[in-house]
């Protein structure tokens, strides 16, 4: 797509939202002349527009990394629950965080329809959870207890510690074996 138009403006070192890129630019557009006035920067590595006001960046950057090797739908989860932060929408991300866990619990042969806790035990017991870990996958399942059940608000640190702990879940489960299988693969 070509941005008609585009004029310098005042310089800005930010990360795409679009493409996770950081970049610093100069080229976009304002409504004013004053340096807090709204602006909306085109990303030079994928001219998507990010748009600047008061400090606020929309679309915000996702929270986490992307993971390799996930099912589609544990993939989709997980997309979503980034997406969901990055829009600061807080509370719906940490709820997001707890359903991937019963997804990621079925997706490794636990039984659909059964209590959620069952889903945590399925992975604890089958070695799924890595060592010292099944305190935070408890505090993942506990966190989204909390907003499912509770009146509680969510926080942006609430959503980014439940994205960096399943995170750390999904590669262990998904992307680390899968790193082993395809470099023994090409290097026997």
């Amino acid at each position: 797509m070509a941005w008609q138009n585009r004029e310098i403006i005042n310089p800005l070192k930010f990360k795409c939202g679009w493409c996770g890129s950081v970049v610093e630019w100069v080229h976009g557009y304002y409504t004013g002349t004053g340096t807090a006035d709204p602006k909306i920067y085109v990303c030079p590595n994928c001219d998507n527009p990010s748009f600047f006001k008061q400090g606020a960046q929309i679309p915000g950057v996702s929270a986490g990394k992307n993971v390799g090797h996930l099912p589609q739908d544990v993939d989709a989860l997980y997309k979503e629950a980034r997406a969901c932060c990055s829009a600061s929408c807080y509370t719906a991300s940490v709820l997001l965080s707890r359903k991937l866990l019963m997804n990621i619990g079925v997706a490794q042969g636990a039984d659909p329809g059964k209590p959620f806790v069952s889903y945590i035990e399925h992975l604890a017991s089958n070695g799924y959870v890595p060592p010292n870990g099944r305190g935070w996958v408890d505090h993942i399942r506990k966190k989204g207890n909390e907003a499912t059940h509770e009146i509680a608000m969510m926080s942006r640190e609430d959503a980014e510690e439940l994205i960096t702990l399943s995170e750390m879940l999904l590669k262990f489960i998904y992307e680390f074996p899968n790193r082993v299988l395809t470099s023994s693969a090409v290097n026997p």
